[in-house]
């Protein structure tokens, strides 16, 4: 199965909690997981198998659910080709 970009960006709703440390609970997530990711101003992109990487994403936005957000908004970008990789290198380095 070939790599894929997944752009996650879970925005979350609490009337008491602070947003951007409930954000954190969802990198903290990716982070953990040893795919390579990217966090930008508006989402966390990460790069791998397509099972793997929404299996992960599930798991960042239940983490951002038990830290205590009332509700989240979810929104996903995915790049996909056909029996080839995605890498998020090939679109950023001539950047660098």
């Amino acid at each position: 199965m070939p790599d894929i970009n997944l752009g996650l960006q879970i925005v979350p709703k609490s009337k008491t909690l602070d947003a951007y440390a409930l954000v954190d609970k969802a990198i903290e997530v990716i982070a953990s997981s040893g795919v390579k990711f990217t966090v930008t101003p508006f989402e966390t992109v990460m790069e791998g198998p397509e099972d793997k990487l929404m299996s992960i994403a599930k798991r960042a936005q239940q983490a951002v659910l038990d830290a205590g957000a009332e509700e989240i908004l979810v929104y996903y970008r995915l790049h996909i080709r056909n029996n080839r990789d995605v890498t998020m290198e090939e679109k950023t380095s001539k950047y660098r």
